[in-house]
């Protein structure tokens, strides 16, 4: 027997129901779709590669690599991973939201802003390569350059060096062959203000020694520039180069061991590392080049020399690059704060406490580089 029991429309009627389980069910909004993240090309002839054209057209080798450092990282972020080069992502492929994307990535990876704006300015310059090339249009381009670099306010980077500090530099440097070289490498780095890449570019015919000056042919962004040394500086680089002999060539050469010069130019990563041989010899904190020519900046402009010839020494492009390696506002900020009384007296006994022995330099010892 069927048991089954058929309910008529009019039982249905009679039965209550909930308006809550009655009412129709309405799905939930989805969550918007990730961007779809830029497929990993394999790299076709390089005049059609916008990373390749936009690298290429960078006449200085610092500032490529930098820039194929930005555009690696951002190439890791665009492809979720996939390529770590620049060079084969397909940049056709990369709209607002991705570039968009990858701003917010970094700056939930605490990255620097100074890093964050340059991968961002990286990135555009290959788009705008992109869309010279005919891959993009000059929607996506705009689109695209509309994402705007991070806005903030930081410490400069870097440090200046005092007076005593420059002084123990020069003093460690000894009356040896490659002491001589060390000498006249400090000479043009802080006595002239030159970047590394410039100091080891210097030919012997650019410097003259009448006039005590040097000329800057490979400076940043091929500008040619002139520099003078000061007295002491060129004497510095004149004692240099009487062991040097006058072979034609670069002015800044490494040794080897015996003291002989070799008839070639040293390396910038030469150049660091001398540095940092002095340093620690010299019982200086540790420097980078970079923070010498920060120093010369900084000296002249305490020392009331105007922004503007300052600017032409350094063969900045702006005198606002010139103003950040400005140190007197942070000696104004610093003797402000002294004003403050704050009633405090060290213990007796950390007065008495004898102070750490300096450790004793020791000759430079030739180098190979």
């Amino acid at each position: 027997m069927n048991n089954t029991h058929v309910t008529s429309a009019e039982d249905r009627a009679l039965v209550p129901v909930d308006p809550a389980a009655a009412a129709p069910t309405v799905a939930e909004p989805a969550a918007p779709s990730a961007a779809p993240v830029p497929i990993v090309t394999v790299p076709g002839p390089v005049d059609t590669n916008p990373a390749a054209v936009y690298l290429a057209a960078k006449p200085s080798a610092a500032g490529r690599r930098g820039l194929v450092r930005s555009l690696n990282r951002a190439a890791e972020i665009l492809t979720g991973g996939l390529a770590t080069s620049g060079l084969v992502v397909n940049w056709p492929e990369v709209h607002y939201q991705h570039v968009a994307a990858l701003r917010a990535a970094l700056l939930e990876q605490d990255v620097k802003v100074a890093t964050i704006n340059h991968t961002l300015a990286a990135v555009r310059g290959t788009m705008r390569e992109a869309w010279r090339l005919g891959l993009i249009d000059a929607e996506t381009l705009a689109r695209i350059t509309d994402v705007r670099n991070v806005k903030a306010s930081t410490v400069p980077a870097g440090r200046h060096l005092s007076p005593g500090e420059i002084i123990r530099l020069f003093d460690i440097c000894g009356d040896t062959p490659v002491g001589a070289r060390d000498a006249a490498m400090l000479a043009i780095l802080y006595g002239c203000g030159l970047r590394r890449s410039e100091a080891v570019s210097v030919q012997l015919a650019d410097y003259d020694a009448d006039e005590g000056s040097i000329i800057i042919r490979y400076g940043k962004g091929n500008k040619e520039r002139v520099v003078y040394c000061q007295p002491a500086g060129q004497q510095a680089v004149d004692a240099w180069i009487a062991r040097r002999g006058r072979w034609p060539g670069a002015l800044l050469s490494p040794l080897v061991k015996g003291g002989h010069v070799e008839q070639r130019a040293m390396t910038a990563q030469a150049v660091l590392m001398r540095l940092r041989f002095l340093a620690k010899h010299a019982n200086v904190r540790q420097f980078t080049p970079h923070d010498l020519r920060r120093t010369f900046v900084g000296e002249l402009l305490s020392n009331g020399a105007d922004l503007s010839s300052v600017q032409r020494l350094a063969g900045h492009a702006a005198a606002s690059t010139t103003a950040r390696y400005d140190r007197r506002p942070e000696d104004a900020k610093r003797k402000t704060a002294a004003l403050l009384p704050l009633p405090y007296t060290a213990p007796k006994l950390l007065l008495e406490e004898d102070p750490p022995p300096i450790a004793a330099a020791t000759e430079p010892a030739p180098d190979a580089g």
